[in-house]
């Protein structure tokens, strides 16, 4: 296993940029994970949210049909990677941020791992999927748990009966 980079001879460009970073970087709760639970919600689906008891604390977690949903930013978890780098190189502090941005995508890899050898399926969205087409990513991640699990919403619009087959579906939409 690769040792965890160590950050000691990188610094933040100030102390002040610092902790403006750590502020405004919410942990759980953010805007687009109230988003899509409100939208799972008004579905019909129950969820638990921010398991600390599970690899990475997931933002939303189906216990029934062992599937968890993280919401990632776009920032912070590397979407577009290749162009973002190019662009972060570029900038104040290059180095800081594109080993901190690559270490957290690392870091994705290994609790999708732990998470999928102790029997759960991992879904990953991006907080620009959740902000653009929320309708679509609730419809994916429905299409999931009825693939998981047979799925009865106790609330929410009518719908028809939804049947499961009891296998798993991966469906990634990222890390492209």
């Amino acid at each position: 296993m690769a040792s965890t980079p160590r950050y000691h001879t990188l610094k933040p460009s100030s102390a002040r940029a610092s902790a403006a970073a750590r502020g405004s970087s919410r942990k759980a709760d953010t805007k687009p994970e109230l988003l899509l639970r409100r939208a799972l919600w008004r579905e019909g689906f129950r969820y638990r949210k921010n398991r600390i008891d599970l690899p990475g604390a997931p933002d939303i977690v189906f216990p029934g049909a062992r599937l968890i949903v993280f919401v990632d930013g776009d920032f912070w978890h590397g979407k577009n990677w290749k162009t973002r780098k190019a662009k972060l190189s570029q900038g104040h502090n290059a180095d800081y941020w594109i080993r901190k941005i690559e270490r957290n995508m690392a870091r994705d890899g290994e609790r999708n791992r732990e998470l999928r050898t102790a029997g759960w399926l991992v879904l990953r969205v991006w907080e620009s999927e959740v902000h653009s087409n929320i309708d679509e990513v609730v419809r994916r991640i429905e299409l999931v748990l009825r693939q998981c699990v047979p799925v009865r919403p106790r609330q929410g619009p009518a719908r028809s009966q939804p049947g499961g087959t009891g296998s798993y579906v991966r469906w990634q939409s990222r890390r492209g």
